[in-house]
């Protein structure tokens, strides 16, 4: 091999797709140095058709997004008791290895480029590879959520995203919704506090919202609910000074994560559970299913069950942040679903929208991609790329069961978990709604300064609405607790039909603020 053959097979050499030596990467194939181009500009006509295609569907909640790899290891005991005795989760009984994770945070409403000082709930999702494959824990930074039935999901996010004509934000779209939907005023509770705008990634909560279920061996199972709880303690914003924040860096959430890896001062969180034998529960004044209502420590003790520990940023942000792809019905054997309607309704969803989003074959790109061996007769589609088919089986049979070389099903590793469900088919809210009770509850147990903060923030974007919707909004309160919805009145009263908020005046400062300059 001469010199330069050697030249180009080095490692630092630019080259197209193919693998052939670019060696011109500043002019295309030209007649003369002036044009016209010519068609054979392969190397060109190959980097702009990939350069068209480099993004793929944004996701329609979740854009904005930051990640870091890590892992996750068990205590293996609740209370004192061995884990074993409620889940035979390997991911949770094994405490000697320590289970690689994946960690992805985001805003939920905006863009992928929009600020991380907006008010939004924050998504904390955990994908977790364990030794019997994925297992997804897709959560938020609060506890609960807006609504209880996957029918009005996505005419919640419609209301929560511009205007379809303007594409301009409105509030008035956001309450027009939320002051039909009562079951909203505890997540609107917590969301117009200061925990609507946790100060950083690392220093959040995070949680899995639903009940799950935990089964163990003899197939017993008990609802659980999840909570992250950060080592290094949980700090909130006030609206001004995200604001302030803003002006100077609408990035700061996802670089203050990337920095904090890099110089070793890795995140950790503790996961804690708390468990509620399965059943209707009728002695509670709320149904434990209902996403919308929190279980209170009091009655249902957290318990610590592990450590989370995020040391590696990622390597490529669109490779594995972008294209991680979670979905909570992804649970291994131990886990299972509640009969939450919502979490059912996110299961459909969550996975559909991969599919869509990423390809048919999502789950054979690394960073989705589990950590054990895969062997599944699911094959074919876009980009299918496998090479690592079942080790004994026979290629030419791609289906089950067979005799002759196909994969076999695997043993159940315990009893068959089988809840006992009867009633009449029916499309009909649940019979505990309690609507006000925790959300008035919470506003009591608040501080000062974010009961100050709440209201505040509440009388700033309903008073650019409409009366009528004001005025649902304020019954609601009201219901909730007298003091509440007292002071949200007397705010918007005090605001008067002074509708001008601060994008109004930004708009009026644009203008004032602009300095002439000549055509060129």
């Amino acid at each position: 091999m001469n010199e330069q053959n050697e030249h180009n097979q080095s490692e630092d050499i630019l080259t197209n797709r193919q693998g052939h030596p670019v060696t011109d990467n500043q002019n295309v194939r030209t007649v003369g140095n002036r044009g016209p181009t010519t068609l054979e500009n392969y190397d060109f006509l190959e980097k702009i058709s990939h350069f068209d295609r480099e993004r793929i569907p944004e996701r329609v909640v979740h854009a904005r997004g930051a990640g870091a790899h890590g892992y996750f290891e068990s205590y293996g005991t609740v209370n004192g008791e061995p884990i074993s005795n409620y889940t035979r989760a390997k991911v949770f009984t094994n405490t000697e290895v320590q289970t690689p994770v994946f960690v992805r945070f985001s805003t939920v409403v905006h863009g992928g480029h929009s600020p991380e000082t907006l008010r939004d709930p924050r998504g904390f999702a955990v994908k977790f590879y364990t030794e019997d494959g994925n297992w997804d824990l897709v959560g938020n930074n609060l506890k609960i959520f807006f609504i209880r039935d996957p029918l009005k999901f996505p005419d919640m996010v419609h209301s929560f995203k511009p205007d379809p004509v303007t594409n301009l934000s409105d509030p008035e779209r956001m309450f027009d919704f939320l002051c039909q939907t009562p079951e909203s005023a505890h997540m609107v509770t917590f969301l117009f506090s200061p925990w609507g705008i946790p100060a950083n990634y690392r220093e959040m909560q995070g949680s899995g919202v639903h009940a799950y279920k935990w089964v163990n061996e003899e197939g017993k199972g008990v609802l659980v609910k999840y909570h992250w709880e950060p080592v290094q303690g949980i700090k909130n914003l006030a609206q001004k000074d995200a604001d302030k924040l803003q002006s100077m860096n609408f990035n700061h959430a996802t670089q203050d994560l990337y920095e904090a890896i890099e110089k070793g001062d890795y995140p950790e969180w503790e996961l804690y559970v708390q468990i509620m034998e399965d059943g209707e529960h009728p002695e509670l004044d709320f149904d434990p299913l209902d996403p919308t209502k929190l279980w209170y420590k009091d009655q249902y003790p957290w318990h610590k069950v592990g450590k989370m520990v995020l040391n590696k940023n990622p390597e490529n942000y669109f490779a594995e942040v972008e294209q991680v792809a979670f979905g909570t019905g992804v649970l291994v054997d131990g886990l299972d679903f509640s009969d939450d309607k919502l979490l059912q309704g996110r299961t459909f969803s969550y996975s559909d929208t991969q599919r869509y989003r990423v390809g048919s074959n999502y789950l054979q790109l690394p960073i989705n991609k589990p950590k054990k061996h895969v062997a599944t007769n699911q094959s074919g589609g876009q980009m299918d790329y496998r090479t690592d088919f079942g080790k004994d089986q026979n290629p030419h049979v791609n289906y089950e069961p067979s005799l002759i070389g196909g994969l076999k099903e695997a043993k159940n590793p315990g009893k068959e978990h089988e809840p006992y469900v009867e009633g009449n088919l029916k499309r009909e809210k649940i019979s505990r709604e309690n609507n006000f009770g925790q959300a008035g509850e919470t506003y009591r147990r608040f501080n000062d300064w974010e009961r100050d903060e709440l209201i505040s923030n509440l009388v700033g974007a309903l008073s650019v609405c409409r009366k009528e919707i004001q005025d649902r909004m304020v019954d609601i309160f009201t219901q909730c607790d007298e003091e509440y919805g007292r002071r949200v009145a007397e705010g918007l009263k005090m605001a008067g039909n002074n509708s001008e908020n601060k994008m109004d005046e930004a708009v009026k400062q644009a203008e004032e603020m602009g300095h002439p300059s000549d055509p060129y």
